[in-house]
Order: C-alpha cells, then structure tokens, then sequence
C-alpha cells in the first residue's frame, strides 16, 4: 500500500478462503472422469438392465419384447431358480471360508518371515493371473479326471470307492472357485498384515503373553480390514462364477450365472436374465453391506 493511500489491505483470511475454494473446485473436477465411467459402463447398463426385466415373457427374440411393467418376472425368476441361488451361495461361501483358512498362513509367512524372498513369493501369488481364466480352469479337468493322479490317490487311500470320481462333482467346482480367486484371498491379506507393526507383537510376548495369544489379541485384530477385503473380493465373483460349474461340472452343480447365460446367449430370454441378474446384484450388495456393517472395521481404504 503506497503512501497516503486509503485502501485497507485485504483479509488474509479471504486469501485463504479463496484458495481453499478453488481447490475445493478443482478437486470436485477431478472426479468428472470417474463419475463419467460409472455412468457410462454401470448406471446406464443397470437401469437398462432393469427395463429389460419389466418386459412382457411371452415375446421372443425374433419378434421383439413389448414393455409391460411384468414386476411378476422377479416372483417366476425366484420361484423356478432359488436352488441354484442357494448352490451359489453355498459353494462361494465355502471357498471364501478355504480361501481364508490357507490365504491367512501364506500372507502371514510373506508378510513375517519371508525376508528376502517376500518379493519372489508375491510374484508367485499372482502368476495365475498371467494365464486366461479359461485356461487354468480348464487345467483342473485334467488334474481332477478319472484317470489323473488325484483322483488315484483318494482311490488307493479309501478316500474315494473304485469307481469313484472327483470331476463333475461339487468338490471339483469348489476346488477350481479356491484356485481361481485365491489370489484376491492372499493380496489384501498380506497389505493388511505388512502393515503390522511387528513391535507391538515382540511386546505381546514381553508380557508374557503365549505366541496364540498374542495372535488372537495383536496381529489378528490389526488385520481385520485385510481379512473383510479379501473376503469380499472373493465371495463377491465367486457367486456369479459360471465357468468353474460349466467346465467342472453338470448341469447338477450348476449356478446362478450358468442360468444367467443360458438366458441371455442360448434362450434370448432377456426378461428372465435381466431379472435374474439384478435380483442376484441386489441380494450380494445386501449381504455385503450387512457383513461390513457387523465386522465394524471402517479402516477399508
């Protein structure tokens, strides 16, 4: 301000405020890409998705379908194919509770006691992602058939009779959700737990306290938001899976998402799958938010 002059000096509280506003600004404008993509590839598909449901059953691929509002195609779709969501629910929450019973040691040994080698062991656990889905699944047909060296040994052991068999059974569906989604068990796992400050656990057992003890009141505790990812990571896929039912499988152990595809690439009966798949959608979210809610571990991001 020169001499004479009258102008106050402006606040420096405006200044700041000012910038903060404009940061504030740009910072919502940095989130237009993201909302854009979820509008593009999930909001439009999805209300799509449930148009495509309220249409009238009774038109055909060929002819068209007429919008009807048909609300009862989710009372047929529930009525005619609740089996196959309780098999899907049953089968994923299995290979969820094997996928934590294995994933937890193996994060637990990169994490802890791996030293030099935790980076080769990492590579390791994601190496499966280098070869197609279809592929590795495809790998356990042989691994599992009749004449494999699996299936033999059960046989020789008493495990299995004579005749019989692993493949095309739901031990060999479950068997390939647990390799295929083991993966999404073990990284999240092993994030949670590299963050363990291995000093509190040191100063468990200068305490007194037994290894177990220490486990269950330290280090299990302080990994519970790597255990609720990784578990969500993969019931969450693992419950839309079709591929593990259709290559491993029959028609016996088949799941929600073979119906899902049958209807929508075979039938063309979009009404039904659209149904099916947003009554599939609504149920999993329902359930996720349910189990976050009761884990009460907010530390997720």
């Amino acid at each position: 301000m020169t001499a004479g002059s009258t102008t106050p000096p402006a606040p420096v509280g405006a200044v700041v405020d000012g910038g903060t506003a404009r940061r504030r600004g740009w910072g919502w404008l940095l989130l237009v890409p993201g909302m854009l993509w979820l509008a593009v590839f999930f909001v439009f598909p999805t209300i799509q998705l449930f148009v495509t449901s309220l249409y009238d059953p009774s038109g055909s691929y060929e002819q068209g379908y007429a919008m009807t509002w048909h609300f009862a195609n989710y009372l047929d779709a529930v009525k005619d194919t609740w089996n196959l969501f309780a098999r899907s629910f049953a089968y994923a929450g299995i290979a969820t509770v094997v996928c934590l019973l294995l994933g937890y040691p193996l994060a637990y040994a990169i994490a802890f006691k791996a030293g030099a080698w935790k980076y080769f062991m990492l590579v390791l656990v994601i190496a499966p992602f280098f070869t197609s889905f279809l592929l590795r699944t495809l790998s356990w047909r042989t691994i599992l058939s009749d004449q494999g060296p699996v299936t033999d040994f059960f046989q020789t052991v008493g495990v299995l009779p004579d005749d019989g068999r692993l493949l095309a059974t739901p031990v060999a569906v479950i068997a390939g959700l647990i390799y295929n989604f083991m993966p999404f068990m073990t990284l999240p796992l092993y994030a949670s737990l590299d963050k363990v400050d291995y000093r509190l656990v040191e100063a468990a057992g200068d305490l007194y306290s037994s290894p177990f003890t220490g486990f269950r009141k330290v280090t299990f505790p302080l990994s519970l938001p790597g255990v609720v990812s990784g578990t969500l990571l993969t019931f969450i896929p693992a419950c839309g899976d079709y591929i593990n039912a259709e290559l491993l499988g029959t028609p016996k152990q088949y799941m929600v998402g073979n119906r899902i595809q049958a209807a929508f690439l075979t039938e063309h009966n979009y009404p039904l799958a659209a149904s099916l798949s947003l009554i599939l959608m609504l149920v999993v979210v329902l359930m996720v938010v349910l189990y976050v809610r009761r884990a009460g571990t907010e530390d997720l991001i």
